[in-house]
Order: C-alpha cells, then sequence, then structure tokens
C-alpha cells in the first residue's frame, strides 16, 4: 500500500506538522530506525504519523505586518477539498484543467502517484489484467533470451581464460630469460604428448612407446632434443633417432602453428564476447518498457468499504506535487522582511502545493470490441499546502521512490547486483586488455567501485549507487537540522505564500467551474 504523502510529511517535520499526541512516538520511531540504518525509516514511521489540523485562522493583513511574530507556524497548512458526483463525467477533464492550469502557474509540476484497482468481477479488470499478462508474458521471452546469451558469455570467459593460460607458455617461450623459455618449452612438449601425439598415434605415441615397448629413453631424449641436428647427436640407436627426428619435427610444426591459431581463436572469441555483450545491452534496451509497463498494469490491493468484489467499479488515485522556491529578497523589496534577511545564510525553502485526485467510478465499454473505457463517478480533489526546506524536499521524494519501487524491485537487485559486478571484471578483463590505457582506467574504475555493468541496463531504472554515494545519501536522511530563529520566519513566510498558491488553485476552479465561491482572505 502506497505511503500517505502527508503522513510522510508529519514525519520529516515533526515538529511542525505532526499532531502532537503521536510527535514524540513517531520522532523515537525514526531516531531508532535511522540508527539501525534503515533507509526506510521515515516510510516505517509514517504508518503511525497524524497531520497537524489547525483551526488557527489568521489575519493575512497582521501577517504581512508582522512577519517576524511567525504566524505561518501557528497554521502551518491550508486544506481544501471539493467533492461532486457526476456519472456522466469522468476524471480525464478536471485532471487536465488542474494540470493545465498549474503548469501555467508553476515552473514545474511532477505527477507522484498514479494508482488504479477494479473491482475483480469487473470487465476493465479482466481487460486490464490481460494486457499486464501479455506485458509480462513479452518480457519473460526477452529475459528467458537474456538468458541464454548470457550463458553464452559464461561459456566464452571459460574458454577465453583457459586460452589466457595456453597463451603464457606462448609468452614465455619468446622471453628473453633462458631459465623461463626453457620451462615453458618443456611445458609445451608435455602438452603436445599428452594432447597431439596421443591423439594422434595412439599406441605408437612416445608415452606408449616407453610404457609398453621398452624405449625407456625417448621420453627424456624428446624432452633434451629441440632440433633435428640436436637428436643426431644422442647417443642414442638409429631406430629411435628415426622416430625422435619424426617427431622433434612434428612438434617444431606444431609449436609454430598451433601459436598462430590459438591467437587467432583468442581473438575471434574476444570479438564474440564483445558482441554477446553488445547483445544484452540491446535486449535490455528492448526488456525495459515491457518491465515498466507491467509495472504500471498493477493494480494496487484496497480494503476500502467502496470496493466490491462482484461490482463494476474502479478507483483512480492521481497526485500531483508543485514546489517553488521561496526567495526572502521578495519580502524584503516589499517590506514584509527585514533588510538582514537578503544577507542571512540559510537553507533554501520551497512552497509545496499537494492536488490529490480520488475518483470512484463505473467503468463503460465505449466501443465494443475497441478496448476503450469511459469513465463516470464520484471525485473528491483534495488540495493541501506545506512549507518544505532543500533537505526534507530532498527526503520527501526519495522515500516516495523507495515506497514505490523499492519492495518489488529489490528482490532482482539483490539475485544480480553481486554476479554481474563480477562477470563484468572478467569481461572488462578481456576486452580491455588489448590496450594498456584501457587496463588501467578499468582497474581505477574498479579500485573507485563504479558501476559500468552493461547487464545492469537490464535494471538501470532500480539499480544502487555505489557504497560511497549510498553512505551520503544516508547521511543526508539522518542529517534534517532543526530550524534556526531566521530560518523560522523564512518558513513561515513560505508557508503563507504556500498556502496562497493552495487556495488560488482552489478558487479559480471553482469560479472555473461555475461553482460558489468566497473572496481570497490572503488578498
Amino acid at each position: 500500500m502506497p505511503v500517505n504523502i502527508h503522513n510522510l510529511i508529519a514525519v520529516i517535520n515533526p515538529d511542525i506538522y505532526c499532531d502532537s499526541s503521536v510527535r514524540k512516538e513517531v520522532k523515537k520511531l525514526v531516531k531508532e530506525n535511522l540508527t539501525n540504518g534503515d533507509k526506510e525509516a521515515y516510510i516505517k514511521a509514517a504508518a503511525i504519523a497524524k497531520p497537524f489540523q489547525s483551526a488557527f485562522l489568521f489575519n493575512y493583513d497582521d501577517a504581512k505586518k508582522n512577519p517576524l511574530l511567525n504566524w505561518g507556524l501557528k497554521s502551518p497548512s491550508e486544506y481544501h477539498q471539493i467533492e461532486y458526483d457526476s456519472p456522466a463525467e469522468g476524471l480525464e477533464p478536471l485532471y487536465f484543467w488542474t494540470l493545465d492550469f498549474m503548469e501555467r502557474m508553476f515552473p514545474k509540476v511532477e505527477k507522484l502517484t498514479d494508482n488504479f484497482i477494479s473491482s475483480p468481477g469487473s470487465g476493465h479488470f479482466s481487460d486490464l489484467s490481460g494486457k499486464a499478462s501479455r506485458m509480462q508474458e513479452e518480457a519473460m521471452k526477452m529475459l528467458g533470451a537474456t538468458n541464454q546469451v548470457i550463458k553464452t558469455i559464461l561459456n566464452i570467459l571459460y574458454d577465453l581464460k583457459d586460452f589466457k593460460l595456453l597463451l603464457a607458455n606462448y609468452d614465455d617461450l619468446h622471453s628473453k630469460d633462458e631459465t623461463t623459455k626453457r620451462a615453458s618449452l618443456l611445458s609445451l612438449k608435455q602438452r603436445w604428448m599428452d594432447v597431439v601425439d596421443f591423439a594422434k598415434r595412439g599406441t605408437t605415441s612416445l608415452k606408449q612407446l616407453a610404457a609398453q615397448m621398452d624405449f625407456v629413453t625417448i621420453i627424456d631424449a624428446f624432452m633434451a632434443a629441440n632440433t633435428l641436428e640436436e637428436v643426431e647427436k644422442l647417443d642414442l640407436n638409429d631406430r629411435v633417432k628415426r622416430i625422435l627426428k619424426q617427431r622433434v619435427a612434428d612438434f617444431n610444426h606444431w609449436l609454430e602453428q598451433s601459436e598462430m591459431e590459438l591467437r587467432k581463436r583468442y581473438n575471434i572469441e574476444k570479438t564474440y564476447l564483445r558482441n554477446q555483450v553488445n547483445t544484452v545491452k540491446l535486449y535490455s534496451r528492448w526488456i525495459k518498457p515491457y518491465l515498466k509497463t507491467a509495472k504500471q498494469l498493477e493494480q494496487h490491493a484496497n480494503t476500502r468499504a467502496d470496493l466490491v468484489t462482484t461490482f463494476n467499479t474502479i478507483i483512480l488515485e492521481l497526485t500531483l506535487l508543485t514546489t517553488t522556491e521561496y526567495k526572502p529578497g521578495d519580502d524584503v523589496k516589499k517590506g514584509n522582511l527585514p533588510a538582514v534577511f537578503e544577507r542571512v545564510k540559510a537553507r533554501k525553502y520551497s512552497q509545496v502545493v499537494i492536488v490529490e485526485f480520488r475518483f470512484r467510478g463505473i467503468p463503460q465499454r465505449v466501443q465494443a470490441g475497441q478496448g476503450h473505457w469511459g469513465f463516470g463517478g464520484k471525485t473528491t480533489i483534495t488540495l493541501t499546502s506545506y512549507a518544505l526546506n532543500e533537505e526534507e524536499l530532498k527526503v520527501l521524494k526519495d522515500q516516495i521512490e523507495k515506497d514505490d519501487f523499492g519492495e518489488v524491485m529489490k528482490l532482482i537487485e539483490d539475485s544480480t547486483d553481486v554476479s554481474l559486478k563480477e562477470l563484468q571484471n572478467d569481461i572488462d578483463e578481456f576486452l580491455d586488455e588489448s590496450n594498456e590505457t584501457k587496463k588501467k582506467q578499468a582497474e581505477e574504475k574498479r579500485r573507485s567501485e563504479q558501476d559500468v555493468n552493461p547487464f545492469a541496463a537490464l535494471f538501470d531504472f532500480l539499480k544502487t549507487s555505489n557504497k560511497k554515494k549510498e553512505k551520503k545519501e544516508f547521511d543526508a536522511l539522518a542529517s534534517i537540522k532543526s530550524d534556526n530563529d531566521y530560518e523560522k520566519v523564512i518558513r513561515s513566510q513560505a508557508i503563507i505564500e504556500a498556502r496562497d498558491q493552495c487556495f488560488t488553485i482552489f478558487d479559480i476552479y471553482k469560479r472555473a467551474h461555475g461553482m460558489p465561491a468566497h473572496e481570497n482572505p490572503f488578498g
């Protein structure tokens, strides 16, 4: 169940926006959760919070004449509600009128929540459930294809590691150090006897000759002689020398060809690895829209009494948020604040207006077989105002985002994050090794724990930041300081401005729709 945004604001600043009956309990719960490192401390405390409802109404003229009395803090929120029932009119025209008006009035309007649920017995429920199932099926198909590509990448990585070990012997063979060069040659001879000679000749291989036909010196002689001339100088009978000449010549030819072919295969595998990684990136772009759409089509459980299983009912919930930075200098120019407030170092404060739409209607198919639905029913529009500083606003948006995505996405993230990072380290090892500069850059990135994982694109809308950034974000949650004396005045003025804005939306909406209105108390 999504968190109530008003409860969340009450938790973020309980001294101003939380009811005194639960204020101490809320503060204690937040402190305990933050001490335990819980990033959802505010969300959990919001379950018991109660927004402060003030009956105090102040005179706007007195508030302008005496701003230092903090009139705004005495009544910190404006609250209005419009409610009417129209079986012929849906939510769309009301929502878009309000949205268009707010976008003309404010620099930025954000949609915080967009929830819906249909009664399980309705046709609308079946229609949207079918669409959600199709999105999930398409996403699962692509995830299955992606999984196969990742398996291929794993096999390529194992092959490349084997190739790298083998090529290390050839690299040592070209070393200037004679001891290293000699050890590498002996290792390659041993591999040739085990893999090539025995596979080609079977019972006539050098190992079989030594074991079954009493050629006891032939392996040692093969290890000692590197050229035909060296074979000729060995103190062996002609029969053994003839066999050794054949095998030494064969080995030298294999040594030259195998290195060339192995390096060629190694480069081909690296190219193939790069292609497969790019394929995963491409799949990630295709999968994300399906995953997001499936998430958006999920219906949120609702236990309200007006949602009955067998009724033909739909409930829609939308929330708009607008923030406008409060500038003390403007009030100084108007004479509402002393000139000192132009020089005061204080946090930035913003007027916050929240408009919530709740619609309960009866879905009706507009055209049979077209999949279009029309709604008529009861609409409730609630307008509320607050004033928050920059730290509080950041926490509010952070906690709303965690509440919206965290529960569902955390399971995916926990199961993929570690393994994908480990896989990326192996990929970087092979794709960047041809360029020393790239190797150093990749190493620096790994040291700084920056996530450059191509597979993370699959879940980039839910992935976490690195540890340093996470700590910084968590510190921001736990470090909201109380207002100083100057900031109390600034917040008070921002509250008054926010209340004025909230009333303006309410008043203009009623007048534009032919409803009774009254004089603006804010002048």
